[in-house]
């Protein structure tokens, strides 16, 4: 199988290419590990940017036969999605998402981890967890408060809806909506503007700005414990299955 990420050195940024787009660019551990050694392999840069094929930016997860699912293969899911958004967060070099297609579920949270975000014009964004039997706990329900304010982030974190690119803009989620085919060009722009910047002193202000994320980083733990916890609940089962059936999922009733 070809790899499942392709990466390119583009004058001063290194380009990390999500290359899956038979599932929109959903990570399983392979493919989450093969970004983390891209981006382990491009501290020389002056900058990285994450996008994905033409099509989707990423779709979370890929979250596979969750109506039986492995419990095993679950969890080096859930610790290569921490392990993912840490590199990012601990990279010396500003991350820049460029997203250039849906950006949902872990997918909008791998937006929530990069420094930087641009988005194309018909970019999407928002979480999919409640909906589909699981919980955003690396970013959406913690950091994500941070960025665009706690209100705003249990909305998107609960209610599951769709963003388009100006209102994630509006939000501050992103930090600039362009054309489509003007994305790659802006991206550039910004590599330029970045690269005539003191590296040390840029990785200095990186490194003090992680404050909110290193606060937050037992939560994610807390919040993967839980979610190892819930795999094979009815609640997983029945969301996985409504969405492979594309109907309104029957969740059962609360407890007490």
């Amino acid at each position: 199988m070809a790899d499942p990420v392709l990466v390119d050195q583009r004058g001063d940024a290194t380009w990390i290419t999500l290359d899956r787009p038979d599932r929109r660019n959903a990570y399983d551990p392979e493919m989450a590990e093969a970004i983390v050694d891209a981006l382990d392999g491009s501290t020389r840069s002056r900058a990285v940017v994450i996008t994905g094929v033409p099509g989707s930016f990423c779709a979370g997860g890929a979250l596979t036969n969750l109506s039986a699912p492995d419990v095993t293969n679950m969890r080096g899911l859930y610790r290569a999605s921490l392990r993912l958004f840490d590199a990012i967060r601990t990279h010396p070099r500003p991350v820049i998402a460029a997203v250039n297609g849906p950006a949902a579920g872990g997918g909008n949270e791998l937006v929530v981890a990069c420094d930087l975000a641009i988005a194309g014009e018909s970019a999407t964004f928002g979480q999919t967890g409640p909906r589909v039997g699981s919980a955003p706990v690396t970013g959406a329900t913690n950091v994500l408060g941070v960025q665009i304010g706690e209100k705003r982030a249990k909305e998107m974190a609960f209610l599951c809806r769709r963003y388009t690119a100006a209102q994630a803009l509006e939000l501050g989620l992103v930090n600039a909506v362009v054309p489509d085919d003007e994305l790659v060009g802006a991206v550039d722009a910004l590599v330029e503007e970045l690269a005539v910047l003191s590296p040390r002193y840029l990785e200095i202000a990186k490194v003090s700005s992680n404050i909110w994320w290193n606060a937050a980083r037992d939560s994610f733990t807390n919040g993967l414990g839980m979610l190892v916890q819930a795999i094979g609940s009815p609640d997983m089962a029945e969301g996985a299955t409504a969405f492979l059936e594309k109907r309104r999922p029957r969740f059962p009733a609360p407890d007490a």
